[in-house]
């Protein structure tokens, strides 16, 4: 069905989700710099802005300033240290989100060249959904899959059949 190489599949997952639950004509706040995956949801026809690199922990403008009708934040909210902030000045209507799933035998990402790209949280499913309802959001939709690495060893087989990503579509409840 996809292409298990990364991000490949995790592009064609990460579309037909968005495909599925938001349209052309919503106005999209991409929480993140312009990406490929942006770029490849401009390409198929939807109106993306992204956020510009700011420090969403502390400056909250995009959130607040743009005009949108959904928000998308794909493998964002691990890298902030409080997502529930980010969320509850978020104006959209709708959101999908997609998060890195916390796997009991891997530890957190930590970059050891970029202080700034460091997971804060790795969530497990119910964690996200919690933060999610807690913010005034009702999920309507999730999904999660695997991520596959081609190498030898007892993390890899494990990662065969151990869903890595988590995605989620929530509406604002009124």
């Amino acid at each position: 069905m996809y292409e298990n190489t990364y991000p490949t599949k995790r592009f064609q997952i990460t579309l037909d989700f968005i495909e599925k639950h938001l349209s052309k004509s919503d106005q999209i706040l991409d929480l993140g710099v312009a990406n490929p995956l942006s770029n490849l949801m401009t390409a198929k026809g939807f109106d993306v802005h992204n956020t510009l690199g700011e420090d969403l922990d502390e400056d909250f403008s995009a959130l607040t300033s743009n005009n949108y009708t959904a928000m998308t934040a794909f493998e964002i909210f691990e890298h902030l240290l409080n997502p529930y902030t980010v969320l509850k000045n978020c104006r959209a209507d709708k959101i999908i989100l997609s998060v890195p799933l916390r796997l009991w035998f891997s530890p957190a990402y930590q970059s050891k060249t970029d202080l700034r790209d460091r997971h804060y949280h790795e969530f497990e499913s119910w964690q996200l959904d919690w933060l999610l309802e807690k913010s005034g959001y009702q999920i309507l939709d999730r999904r999660k899959w695997t991520n596959p690495v081609s190498k030898l060893g007892i993390r890899p087989l494990l990662r065969l059949f151990t869903p890595r990503y988590y995605m989620v579509y929530a509406e604002k409840i009124k």
